[in-house]
Parts: C-alpha cells; sequence; structure tokens
C-alpha cells in the first residue's frame, strides 16, 4: 500500500513532574485548502500534589494535521482510511466509514492553481532554495560522534573555526541529527558565540553559522531555542552591515572604473578588470549568506509577535534594499517576505516611499514564474492602497500586467491588481492604451462555452464605463450578446449593458435579439439576470425599436405594472430597472396610452411613496412623466385624472439636484397645457423664493412692517387670521405679488 501520509505534531508544553494528562478526541474534518484531514481533540491536564491530589486544571484545544499525498482517482480509500486509523491513536477504529467519507470528499474536491495556500507557495520556494549546493563544503565527511572535537576547534583560529562550523553544518542538514543537536546547549552556546564575535572577521564562517541555525529554523518546534540565543537579532544585524558593505564595494568599483575610463591606459583597466572579478566572487558568497539569513528570519516570523520585533528593526527597509540583487534564490525569499509582510497596514505604509513598485517593475518579466507569482501577490496586496495603484501607473507597469492575463498560471492575480486599478474613474481610460481589449476577446472566444473568471469580468464591467474601451468592445457586441444570452452570464450581460449605455453605431446589432430578450426576462427566476436583461432594454432607446409590437405581442402591460406594484415587494434593483425600461417604452405614444389605461400613473405614485428615499427610483420614475405629458393622449389624464402634477410640486424642492431639474422642466410643460396648475406652480415657487419674507410678514416679527402702511400691502394679504380657512383665492392668483 503505497501512499504517503505525513502526520504534523502539535506543539505541548513540557511536562510537569507530577502531571496528569487526559486526551478526549473531538471532531474530525477536512482542511479547508489542504488535502489533509484535522483531528481536532482536547487534553486535559491536571497538576497533582505529591500525595497525588490535583491541584491545578487546564482544559487546551488542539489538533493534528494528517497530511495526504499522492491522494488519485485510483486510491483504494477503504485500506487507505484503515491504515490512517492504525497510525494515529487519536481516531478510534469504529471512525473508519468516517475517514473514508472524508477521503471521498478530498479525492473529488476540485484544486485549482490560484487556491495554492501559504504552506504550497512556502514549499514551492523551499524547492528552490533548500538546497545551497554552491556553498562551500570541506572534503571531510562529519561524524556525529566526533561532535565534541569538532566543539573544541571553535576555539581555535579562524581558519580552524570555519572547518569546525562546516563540519557541523553537514550534521545539521540531516535532520535525523538535529534532535541530538538541539539537545547540546554546548554546541548551541559555541555556535552562538563565535557568531557574535567573528562574524565580521570570516563570510565563510558567517554563513556556516547561519546555515547551521537555518536548518533548526525548518521546525518550528525549534524556534524557542533560536529566540533564546537571539539569533534572529544577530541576523538583522548581519543583514545590514552586508548591505552596508556592499554600497561600499560598488562605490569604489564606480571609481576604479571612472579612473579607467579617464585614464584609458592598459594598467588601469587591468585594474579594473581585477577588481570587478573580485567583486564578483565575493558578491556571490554575500548573497549566499543573505540567502540563509533571510530564509531563517522568513521561518522564525511565523510568529506574529517576532514579526513585529523585526519589522521595528527595520526589516522592510533591509529587504527593499535586496529587491535589486540578481540572485533568483535570494529575490524569490525577499519578495515572499514582504509579501507576508504586506498584509498589516504599518507595514504597507512604511512601503511607500522604499520605492518598491518601481523595483519590482525593473525585475517584471522574468523567467521564473515562480518569482513572478509572489511579485504578483506582493502587487496585489499592495494594490488595496491608492497611494500604490497610482505608483503602479506612474511607472509604466500597466501594460507589462496586462500581458500576463494570457497566462494562466499569472491570470488571476493580475486580473485582481487590474480591478482595484480599474475602481478608480481616473484610471479607466488608462487601459484603453494597452492590448486589453483584443486579450480579453481572444479569452470570450476561446471559452465561448465555459465559465468565465469572475475577475475578468468584473475588470471588464469597469474598464466598459470608459467610452473609448466600450467603442472597442463594441465591434464585438454580436458574440458578447449572444454568448452572454446563450450562457446566462450576469456578468457579460452587465458589461453588455455598459456598452450600450454609451453612444455607439453597433447598438443596432441587438434588434435581431429583441425578441429573445423579452422572452427571458419575462419569466427568468434569476434576480440578477433579470436586472441585466433590463437595464440592456433600457438603454435600447433606438427609433427602430417598435415598442407597441413588443408590448402587445408579449402582453407585457400586466407583467410591468406587477413588478411596480409596491405591495408585491420586488426587489429594488427589478424595479429601477424596470422604472427605466418604462422610460423608454412610453416614448411612444401607442404604448404610453396602453399603460395609462392600465394605471401605471397611480401606480407609480403609490411606488414614489413607498421608495421616497430612493433618490434613483424617484428620478427615473419623474422621467416616465415627463415622456407621458408629451403625448396628447396620456397629457389629460396625467393632469386631471391623477395627483401626478402634486407630486412634481412637492418634490420641486428636493434635496437632490436631478430630481428638482427634472420637476421644473416637467411642470413647466405641465404649466404650458393647464392654465389653473400654471397658477398653483407659480404660487409655489413665489413662496419658496419668498419664504422668509412671507414667514415674517404672516407672523408679525418683522419691526419695520410698523412704518408701512396698510394701502402699501395688497387686500389678500391684510386677511385676518379668522380668514386664513378661506385664503385659497390666494393660492390660485398670487401673480400680483412681487418677487424680492
Amino acid at each position: 500500500l503505497l501512499y504517503t501520509i505525513k502526520f504534523e505534531h502539535f506543539k505541548m508544553e513540557e511536562d510537569a513532574r507530577y502531571l496528569k494528562k487526559k486526551i478526549k478526541t473531538g471532531t474530525i474534518d477536512v482542511h479547508p485548502t489542504l488535502s489533509a484531514i484535522v483531528v481536532h481533540f482536547e487534553v486535559e491536564a491536571t497538576i497533582l500534589g505529591e500525595a497525588g491530589d490535583p491541584m491545578l486544571g487546564e482544559n487546551k484545544q488542539a489538533q493534528k494535521t494528517i497530511s495526504i499525498k499522492n491522494l488519485s482517482a485510483g486510491t483504494d480509500l477503504r485500506k487507505l482510511s484503515e491504515v490512517i486509523v492504525e497510525k494515529c491513536n487519536l481516531i478510534h477504529p469504529s471512525k473508519v466509514p468516517e475517514i473514508e467519507q472524508l477521503l471521498y470528499y478530498l479525492q473529488s474536491r476540485k484544486v485549482t492553481v490560484n487556491s495554492e495556500t501559504v504552506d504550497q507557495e512556502m514549499e514551492r520556494i523551499r524547492q528552490v532554495t533548500s538546497q545551497f549546493d554552491d556553498i562551500d563544503e570541506i572534503q571531510e565527511k562529519a561524524d556525529l560522534n566526533e561532535l565534541e572535537s569538532y566543539v573544541d576547534l571553535l576555539y581555535d583560529d579562524m581558519k580552524t573555526k570555519t572547518k569546525g562550523t562546516s563540519l557541523i553544518l553537514q550534521l545539521a542538514r540531516n535532520p535525523d541529527n538535529l534532535a541530538e543537536l538541539i539537545d547540546n546547549e554546548m554546541v548551541l552556546g559555541a555556535l552562538s558565540r563565535v557568531l557574535r564575535e567573528d562574524w565580521k572577521k570570516s563570510i565563510d564562517l558567517c554563513t556556516n553559522i547561519v546555515y547551521t541555525f537555518f536548518c533548526f529554523s525548518s521546525f518550528t518546534d525549534f524556534h524557542a531555542v533560536l529566540l533564546q540565543y537571539k539569533i534572529g537579532s544577530s541576523c538583522l544585524q548581519i543583514i545590514e552591515n552586508e548591505l552596508k558593505r556592499f554600497e561600499h564595494w560598488t562605490e569604489e568599483l564606480n571609481k576604479k572604473k571612472q579612473v579607467a575610463i579617464n585614464e584609458k591606459s592598459e594598467e588601469s583597466q587591468k585594474a579594473y578588470l581585477k577588481s570587478e572579478k573580485k567583486f564578483q566572487v565575493v558578491i556571490h558568497k554575500q548573497e549566499q549568506l543573505l540567502r540563509v539569513a533571510v530564509y531563517l528570519l522568513l521561518n522564525v516570523a511565523e510568529d506574529t509577535p517576532i514579526e513585529v520585533k523585526m519589522t521595528q528593526k527595520n526589516i522592510i527597509n533591509f529587504l527593499a534594499a535586496m529587491l535589486e540583487r540578481k540572485s533568483l534564490e535570494l529575490l524569490i525569499l525577499v519578495v515572499s517576505f514582504l509579501k507576508r509582510l504586506s498584509i498589516y497596514k504599518e507595514n504597507k505604509d512604511a512601503m511607500k516611499d522604499l520605492k518598491i513598485i518601481i523595483k519590482l517593475n525593473k525585475m517584471l518579466p522574468h523567467e521564473s514564474d515562480i518569482l513572478v507569482s509572489l511579485i504578483l501577490r506582493l502587487l496585489l496586496n499592495l494594490s488595496f492602497d491608492g497611494d500604490f495603484r497610482t505608483q503602479i501607473i506612474k511607472c509604466g507597469m500597466l501594460p507589462k500586467l496586462v500581458n500576463y492575463i494570457k497566462e494562466d498560471t499569472h491570470r488571476v492575480f493580475s486580473l485582481c491588481i487590474m480591478y482595484h486599478i480599474s475602481v478608480d474613474d481616473k484610471c479607466k481610460g488608462l487601459f484603453g492604451y494597452t492590448d486589453v481589449v483584443p486579450i480579453i476577446l481572444h479569452i470570450l472566444q476561446e471559452n465561448e462555452e465555459g465559465q468565465l473568471d469572475m475577475e475578468l469580468m468584473a475588470l471588464c464591467v469597469n474598464i466598459t464605463q470608459n467610452p473609448k474601451i466600450a467603442a472597442n468592445f463594441a465591434q464585438s457586441l454580436r458574440l458578447l450578446l449572444r454568448q452572454s444570452l446563450k450562457n446566462k452570464d450576469s456578468l457579460m450581460l452587465k458589461m453588455v449593458r455598459n456598452i450600450l449605455s454609451h453612444d455607439v453605431p453597433e447598438k443596432k446589432v441587438v434588434l435581431g435579439s429583441m425578441n429573445e430578450i423579452v422572452s427571458i426576462v419575462k419569466d427568468c427566476p434569476h434576480e440578477e439576470i433579470t436586472v441585466e436583461l433590463l437595464g440592456v432594454l433600457a438603454e435600447l432607446n433606438l427609433p427602430e425599436i417598435d415598442f407597441r409590437q413588443l408590448v402587445t405581442e408579449y402582453n407585457l402591460v400586466p407583467w410591468i405594472c406587477r413588478i411596480l406594484t409596491p405591495t408585491n415587494d420586488v426587489a429594488d434593483d427589478i424595479v429601477l430597472e424596470m422604472v427605466r425600461f418604462v422610460g423608454n417604452v412610453v416614448r411612444n405614444a401607442e404604448c404610453a396610452q396602453l399603460l395609462a389605461n392600465a394605471g401605471l400613473p397611480n401606480t407609480l405614485i403609490e411606488l414614489i411613496t413607498a421608495k421616497q428615499e430612493d433618490d434613483e427610483i424617484v428620478l427615473q420614475i419623474l422621467y416616465v412623466f415627463y415622456q407621458m405629458i408629451f403625448h396628447k393622449c396620456t397629457r389629460e389624464l396625467l393632469i386631471k385624472q391623477s395627483q401626478a402634477p402634486a407630486y412634481l410640486i412637492d418634490l420641486m424642492h428636493d434635496k437632490n439636484t436631478e430630481v428638482r431639474k427634472m420637476c421644473d422642466t416637467t411642470l413647466d410643460i405641465i404649466s404650458e397645457y393647464d392654465e389653473e396648475w400654471a397658477k398653483k406652480i407659480q404660487y409655489e415657487k413665489f413662496k419658496w423664493h419668498n419664504s422668509q419674507w412671507l414667514e415674517m410678514v404672516t407672523q408679525g416679527n418683522d419691526p419695520d412692517m410698523d412704518s408701512y402702511d396698510d394701502d402699501y400691502l395688497p387686500r389678500e394679504m391684510m386677511m385676518s387670521d379668522s380668514d386664513s380657512s378661506t385664503s385659497s383665492p390666494i393660492l390660485y392668483s398670487a401673480s400680483f405679488l412681487p418677487y424680492i
């Protein structure tokens, strides 16, 4: 039975001298992302006195993760579940059927490249960087039995110390030796002492010691020992010093290069070439040291408080400086570390002034898919901040991100970054200067039958709000409409709707699909598709459309009234798009007559009352009234047989500017056709413009009013309070009142 089962041991505190433990198994479930089973259990620990009496008790929740590799369609799940129960003493044999069912779920669960977890990502990094084969080692083979003699070498001269650390490193690279090495305080104490005292004297010595401690850092259980000997602080100090050395060496090499250029002598050229060769050798060794130091810190940073301490000691500045290096392994570690740090706002803010975006831009494109994937993930974390999005645009990275849409491995992350950029209205137009439209259209054609990435369609929805990009997509409007109707894709329909919202000549393409659209939207059970199809119909303001034929052929009038009746509890989005669609329909006089006879004006008035807080719905209802006023057949019905004018007057002073404009325009038209309403409207406008003055006159609070003769005021305004109930003539004859 060939299966690989890895048990990850949970961390427990060291047993006390008088300790009684009781383990109670809880639920068993699958890991949410990994191919693993998680066993939850409770540990009840009781500290006993010398007489055996319980003194202190504590319950701890813990879990064990059983990683299952090589699980395929041909795996014998029954046998595998029996093996798991046999090896894990936390699972009772009666749980075999349950384990088998969980394994079946893992076997059938779809795993995609883009659901890769942090553990899988770290595994990929280890495949590239865990074997530092280029680190110098002596030919002598180390023996664990000679460990004490190797420690003795650490008290000799520098060459002997380097030999001793190299032999100990050989032992540490074998995981089987780590348990014995970690228990040997003499070894750890000697290594940490030599590292503190001699790390500046020999880069080989320093690399050997740091690499030895790195081997321990690969296991979480050993992190406490590394912290005890302050290895993390030493590594930060080493990295800072090496970066300063690099700056100094680079400066010196540039000076020699400049001398060689100025003097143009053979001697200066040879001196420069010799220095450059030496520089490359030293840089190679330095990058070895930086790799193991950064990797060690990356492992130890799994503990959040330790990570916070690292950021306080400028680890972000050091990592940003190392982004200019050429070593692939070092860059992978540095970018991975920055990605982990970037999830915290404080760290993200610290990265803003370090030109990280510019440095990452120089690294793209890159031949390493692992590095590119890490860079895109880091950019995705940073792109949640508007300042970083601006930096991405300014440094010219957008065309590079667009090109990564072509690659399945990097598509989702690049799309997510571009989606964040496209949220800003001022950035939408910048996509028009890239190849995003042809690339996306090519992807849509290739996946005409399949489900498209949500990230891709979300980006399309955003950028099609720009007129220029919408015009480019409109050239393939027939394809987009056919595919969206066929697959019932709400996001693609939203994209089509955005395209139609612009003045594009390709709108006429939709005419051939009008019958199909109406037949789908009328009986569609999905709210999101209904909203988008109604939105598409609302954008079709073409004179070629025979709305009367559509309304009568599909009997739309009862359906429209049912959707717009407030008591039917229809979703607001559907109501809004239906009102917009009706605004298109009532432009046809016959359709307006049909809807008016069905009681639509009163239905809309009820809807205004119910949705008065929703300015968009109110505005679109006012637009329907505005269109119906133009037709003689509906004008009299709207003015004489409904309360529409009164509601328009009430909304004439609404806080929303667009609502006020629509009311004013519609009321002006009503005034032209009805004299009685014209007087009411004029009076209401007078009251609004002169409200302060009228208030003082009515309440008698104006101290200057005593100085006026009674003849100054018109007769209608000198009525007593008792006559206020009969003051209707003022409401209808306010033309004599002057505006103040």
